[in-house]
């Protein structure tokens, strides 16, 4: 929980408002990089790496968003996050 909450901090421009963009981008890629985890140990498991795709498909929509948006809040959450687009 502590993880969570220090995401959002981090990436939003209001704390408390954990619905914007910038936080879901934060939290997906957060849960992207434990699945990604998950699979080095557990190759097989075909019903987790749907939730995978369905994450990064997410993100990936929520990027094109923020990008058309705002491009600097864009530029800088490709930088805190060490994403390339």
């Amino acid at each position: 929980m502590k993880k969570k909450e220090g995401i959002i901090k981090a990436l939003s421009i209001d704390p408390k408002n954990t619905g914007s963009s910038e936080a879901q981008i934060g939290l997906l890629t957060e849960k992207i990089k434990s699945l990604s985890g998950h699979f080095k140990n557990h190759k097989k498991d075909k019903h987790s790496s749907l939730g995978l795709l369905k994450a990064i498909n997410k993100r990936k929509s929520l990027l094109n968003y923020l990008k058309k948006k705002n491009q600097k809040s864009y530029n800088d959450i490709l930088g805190k996050l060490d994403l390339r687009k």
